[in-house]
């Protein structure tokens, strides 16, 4: 499938600053943070600074593919900032056009074989944050109402990713990264990231290929008010493999499929594969503040 040519391009700066009460003596930390190429998208710059300058650096690429940058900080510290920044160019989709029925498409994951089998494989079962099992009951009042017998997969995960809107409602205060999935259900509220799981633990009781995807949005202020910088947030999304489309994004927070408003910056099972900071300081016990502070905008 082929785009309209139809493009925006976005600069992004994420910033992520820790405080402490007392000093810091050692440090490590990894980011994932650097936006990735895809068919869709060209990344034209990407910067990664740590403040004070890092001990020492180094960047890989993880079993993803996703560019990761880890570094060390050996010297006292009582502040550290990681400055990530990047300018992408996202060309826009067409809606993806697959009519194979989604049990069909399950069947076809469940036999892949050789570099099918490596790129599916993955995404298949149960991962750290998505406990299939343990929820297949929740998730399976979801799917069948969604997933009739016979409906095309394209339409299927569409309709699930609708439902997700329309039956939970977005509360940026309910939920962090240690929330389980239990009780976003119990409660029909959360984020992005949470709606993102959801969906993933209902596409994988199925047996089909899903993919958690972070990255961000472009998020426009109400008609007459000024944008404020910094005030955006990461984003998190799914990304569901069929036979004919290959991986087609869904976003089941905002109910509709991406077109050129999301920048993509990596992909795994879960958040945990995905996390954009994570580490540890090495010091007495101390109090800890955490700031991040994302800002989107079109160039």
């Amino acid at each position: 499938m082929t785009g309209d040519g139809s493009a925006r391009t976005y600069r992004v700066s994420h910033r992520t600053t820790y405080q402490y009460s007392a000093m810091m003596t050692d440090g490590y930390s990894v980011g994932c943070l650097v936006p990735r190429p895809t068919e869709w998208q060209v990344v034209h710059e990407a910067t990664v600074r740590l403040i004070p300058a890092a001990s020492e650096w180094d960047s890989y690429l993880d079993a993803f593919g996703n560019f990761i940058n880890q570094f060390g900080l050996h010297e006292p510290h009582r502040e550290m900032v990681i400055d990530a920044m990047s300018v992408v160019e996202v060309r826009s989709r067409p809606t993806p056009i697959d009519d194979t029925p989604w049990e069909q498409v399950a069947e076809i994951a469940a036999d892949a074989r050789d570099e099918l089998a490596l790129d599916v494989g993955w995404f298949r079962s149960p991962s750290a944050l998505v406990d299939v099992p343990s929820l297949a009951a929740a998730f399976r009042e979801i799917t069948d109402v969604v997933f009739t017998p016979g409906r095309p997969i394209v339409e299927a995960v569409s309709g699930l990713c609708h439902a997700i809107h329309a039956g939970f409602e977005f509360d940026a205060g309910f939920s962090t990264v240690s929330t389980p999935l239990d009780e976003v259900l119990a409660a029909r509220r959360g984020v992005c990231q949470d709606f993102a799981h959801l969906a993933i633990g209902c596409l994988r009781l199925l047996g089909l290929p899903a993919r958690y995807v972070s990255g961000y949005i472009e998020t426009l202020p109400p008609p007459g008010k000024e944008r404020l910088v910094g005030a955006d947030a990461s984003h998190a999304w799914v990304s569901v493999w069929t036979p004919h489309a290959g991986w087609v994004d869904f976003d089941p927070t905002n109910g509709h499929l991406p077109v050129n408003d999301h920048v993509t910056v990596a992909w795994g099972r879960d958040y945990a594969d995905v996390t954009p900071v994570r580490g540890v300081m090495i010091g007495p016990k101390t109090k800890q503040d955490l700031d991040v502070s994302v800002d989107v905008a079109r160039v």
